[in-house]
């Protein structure tokens, strides 16, 4: 599943490529059609981002409209456009870019739809093509509001390094795991599966400690480091945890996740720092990854 620096990216390239032009919107697929009539022809006016949620929102109603995309574990967008439209080939579940050409002209012509496309944004100079997502609704904006307030902190967000408090605070008042906290949105809005595993190995904390049970300054410690990773991970498009002091050189062969993280999908294999193999469990039937001897 996508995590939140991809729904950041996403909300980067729309803001670059359509806010400010008229969309023609459309659902080959058929099953956001109704909606996509209510916005067709519509300015899009903003895009951005609450961890994984990405927000779209367009004027030419007589309240803005929006639309809320959560991508989910299948989802992907995927673009393309003319000379003029620079964006990435696909974010979300691996897809391929599609770029056709006019053979008289050498125009730019919109690409057929591929596959079940649940939403098209189309300008004069590209396309944005959704399949696959966990959820593609139109919302007014007092239901975006509602919708963004059920979402903790956001480590990608505005002031989010202002927000280690507030992510203090939730922790601390559940009794459940951290490994398990920082996986619920309402906590920590974007981190996922890669993020838990890295951010709690960098931070030395065991994800089976109670939340209420780690120290306030430890909490801080583990949202700093989230920050940290996962704006490395939005400017960077891939997911790197490794600093490069600890990285191996040559790369291991065997164990090229021993390259970009240091426990995720590393069972078995040797902790970069103390040697002790990693171990792997499951959590709330989501994998979990940590080393037992660096984190306490």
């Amino acid at each position: 599943m996508p995590e939140g620096d991809a729904s950041h990216r996403l909300a980067r390239a729309f803001d670059n490529l359509f806010v400010g032009q008229r969309c023609a919107v459309s659902s080959p697929q058929g099953r956001f059609a109704r909606s996509a009539e209510l916005i067709d022809g519509a300015h899009l006016t903003s895009a951005h981002a609450v961890g994984k949620h990405l927000f779209l929102g367009f004027d030419g109603g007589p309240v803005p409209s929006w639309i809320h995309v959560h991508l989910g574990l299948y989802g992907s967008w995927r673009f393309s456009g003319d000379s003029t439209f620079v964006a990435p080939a696909s974010i979300g579940a691996p897809r391929r870019a599609v770029t056709t050409l006019a053979a008289d002209t050498g125009e730019w012509i919109p690409p057929d739809p591929v596959g079940q496309v649940r939403l098209r944004l189309r300008t004069a100079h590209g396309v944005a093509d959704l399949s696959g997502p966990n959820r593609c609704e139109l919302l007014t904006d007092e239901e975006r509001i509602a919708a963004e307030l059920k979402l903790g902190p956001d480590p990608l967000g505005p002031d989010a390094r202002l927000a280690a408090p507030e992510f203090v605070r939730r922790v601390k008042s559940r009794r459940r795991a951290i490994g398990e906290l920082i996986m619920d949105q309402a906590i920590a809005a974007g981190v996922g599966n890669i993020y838990r595993a890295e951010g709690l190995f960098v931070s030395g904390i065991s994800p089976m400690r109670r939340g209420d049970r780690v120290s306030a300054n430890r909490i801080t410690i583990l949202w700093d480091h989230l920050c940290d990773l996962m704006e490395r991970g939005l400017e960077g498009g891939r997911i790197e945890t490794v600093d490069p002091q600890d990285a191996p050189v040559p790369p291991l062969e065997g164990d090229l996740e021993a390259s970009r993280w240091y426990v995720y999908h590393r069972t078995g294999r040797p902790c970069l720092r103390c040697g002790t193999p990693i171990s792997e469990k499951l959590m709330q039937g989501r994998r979990l990854f940590w080393c037992a001897g660096c984190q306490h």
